[in-house]
């Protein structure tokens, strides 16, 4: 009996779809992440004789097209969830721990993997960049399991809060160094062209994508707020809504509009999508709507992960690791036992937080999606040298990542927040920003004053 290969696609994809919620539940009991499971099963299933397609972004430019825009949606799905579920208000004082990981971590991360990948691995200095580049990022997606849950809560482990905004922040910020990737393709010494780099690619654009967000953001709150009557989180569904669900439509259209506005205008469109979800939470943060945008939000996401983590196990069954040699893969290796850990390590340094807090958030800069888009997009926007050996560096890292992370994040936050390893930065602030306020007899909320 023959099967069509679209037909098994399908059933393939249905299954998948159907089990992730109760496997995720269950997996997370006995410390194992959905990721491994569901990369194997799609290493399984394209080793089986089902015909199934293989994939290859390393000898097929359309893989690799394929890959940039599945990824560059399922990253901005999971951008806008992180920001939606942050509580905690945004201030110096509040976020304190997280500028350290942005601006000292994730650029000794680009350089030690990029001056690794010249040396050791042979890689020519432009495809070097594009490695440093695409490994330094904390991925929003597959990080999932360690980041803060859904909004109104009321309880947020600083561990948690700082993997989330830094794997939110930083998938913007490593478009910069992407750039300069394309931009060194050809040149042999430093010149004019890095002052343009400089000024264009990591000065504007990241201004540009902030203050994008920014304003989509407010403009997207008061379009929600300002039209309908709203309810506190905490109202039973008999009290309150006038919303449902497909005020969700509203969430992802003000999030994808953010994105595309942010490229309009050459900005990063990653960062202005963090940046408008985090202003909207800020507004009415006793809303339930956050939570229904959130749950609306990680739908999406769900449906695309599972697709994409099948479609990772097919690409590693599809020979994409073939490439791979002994210093990539020490490389791949070192980056997720001793250079992220050393980097995070000394840009939490000063950090109020005790050992074991600075040690998580150290050692839990999971690699994912994120690495896999920038790769694909550096491709299909510069002819880089070794590309299959750039690949299969970056998928083997991702896949040491989903498997050594994905056994230990459960237990090492277990154990950090059991023995209670945070502090409360502005404990009182974060409070009063969660309590909800009482709904006024006209049905509008209070508005909130900062």
């Amino acid at each position: 009996m023959e099967f069509d290969p679209r037909i098994m696609m399908f059933v393939i994809f249905g299954l998948g779809l159907m089990l992730a919620v109760t496997l995720e539940r269950w997996l997370a009991r006995v410390w194992m992440s959905l990721p491994i499971l569901y990369v194997g099963a799609g290493f399984l299933l394209a080793s089986l004789p089902l015909r199934l397609p293989f994939f290859n972004p390393a000898w097929d430019g359309f893989d690799a097209l394929t890959l940039e825009y599945v990824t560059e949606f399922i990253v901005i799905a999971s951008l806008a969830a992180a920001g939606i579920a942050i509580d905690r208000p945004v201030s110096w004082r509040n976020w304190r721990q997280i500028w350290p990981l942005l601006v000292v971590a994730m650029p000794l991360t680009i350089i030690a993997v990029a001056f690794f990948g010249w040396w050791a691995v042979g890689l020519a200095p432009a495809s070097a960049i594009l490695l440093g580049a695409a490994l330094a990022p904390t991925d929003p997606v597959l990080a999932r399991s360690v980041q803060v849950g859904p909004p109104g809560e009321g309880k947020r482990h600083d561990v948690r809060f700082s993997l989330t905004v830094e794997a939110g922040i930083n998938d913007g910020l490593a478009f910069p160094f992407t750039h300069l990737a394309i931009a060194a393709l050809g040149m042999s010494a430093l010149g004019a062209w890095t002052l343009e780099w400089a000024a264009f690619d990591l000065v504007y654009r990241i201004a540009a994508g902030v203050a994008v967000g920014w304003g989509i953001g407010r403009v997207g709150a008061w379009y929600v707020f300002e039209r309908e009557a709203d309810a506190p989180i905490d109202k039973v569904e008999e009290a309150a809504p006038k919303y449902s669900t497909r005020e969700g439509l509203v969430v992802l259209g003000t999030l994808l509009l953010a994105y595309g506005s942010a490229e309009l205008v050459h900005g990063y469109g990653f960062l202005a999508v963090f940046v408008a979800a985090v202003t909207a939470r800020q507004r009415e943060n006793a809303s339930r709507y956050h939570k229904i945008s959130h749950h609306f939000i990680d739908q999406i996401e769900q449906i695309v992960l599972v697709a994409v983590l099948l479609g990772f196990g097919v690409m590693l069954a599809s020979g994409v690791l073939n490439a791979l040699t002994w210093p990539a893969a020490l490389l791949a290796l070192a980056l997720v036992f001793v250079i992220r850990p050393l980097s995070g390590l000394l840009a939490e340094s000063r950090s109020d937080l005790p050992m074991a807090g600075k040690v998580a958030i150290a050692f839990l800069g999971v690699r994912g999606m994120g690495s896999i888009y920038y790769l694909a997009y550096g491709q299909n926007h510069g002819e880089f040298e070794g590309l299959p050996l750039l690949w299969a560096t970056v998928s083997f890292a991702i896949l040491v990542s989903i498997v050594v992370h994905g056994v230990l994040a459960g237990p090492l936050i277990a154990y950090v927040e059991g023995r209670k390893a945070h502090i409360h930065i502005g404990q009182k602030e974060d409070m009063a920003h969660l309590t909800p306020r009482p709904a006024e007899p006209t049905g509008k909320q209070a508005r909130q004053t900062d």
